[in-house]
């Protein structure tokens, strides 16, 4: 058994305690901020109709079950084409950097009521431990197109 002893003036305990407070409530404040910064208003999708659902309150209507399932090790840092993508997924809300060095999960549904395609059109929806980190509607090939989750506006006198 080991003892340990040291002496402590009034005025040593009294500075040890304040200093002791004032990092706990720094640590406190600063793991407060991260966890409402870190998406505490981004939903919970982690099941299939509830991935569905939420890509139907964007104003998708998409295939009951996904094209393709894919699991993503983003890097620890962005670069390109991440860097671009992710300039896509600012504008509308979403930022993959809280997730970098993690894996994410990749689903992609058929879209079936794009307003100028009828066909072919996809919609990936990107998830970090089940709420939504990305998303984009795309086109692949020739004349192809990406763009945010957001429903385009018909255009006046449609």
């Amino acid at each position: 058994m080991m003892i340990w002893t040291t002496r402590f003036s009034r005025k040593k305990a009294v500075v040890t305690i304040l200093l002791m407070g004032v990092v706990m409530a720094v640590l406190i404040l600063l793991t407060g901020r991260t966890d409402s910064e870190s998406g505490a208003d981004l939903p919970v999708l982690a099941d299939n109709s509830q991935r569905v659902a939420y890509l139907q309150s964007l104003g998708w209507e998409v295939a009951e079950e996904p094209l393709e399932t894919l699991q993503v090790l983003l890097p620890e840092t962005l670069e390109e084409p991440y860097r671009s993508y992710n300039e896509l997924q600012l504008r509308q809300g979403f930022d993959l950097t809280p997730c970098l060095g993690k894996q994410v999960s990749r689903y992609t549904y058929a879209v079936l009521n794009h307003p100028e395609r009828a066909n072919g059109v996809q919609a990936n929806l990107y998830l970090c431990e089940d709420q939504p980190v990305a998303g984009d509607i795309f086109c692949p090939g020739a004349n192809g197109f990406q763009t945010g989750l957001l429903f385009p506006e018909t255009p006046q006198g449609n």
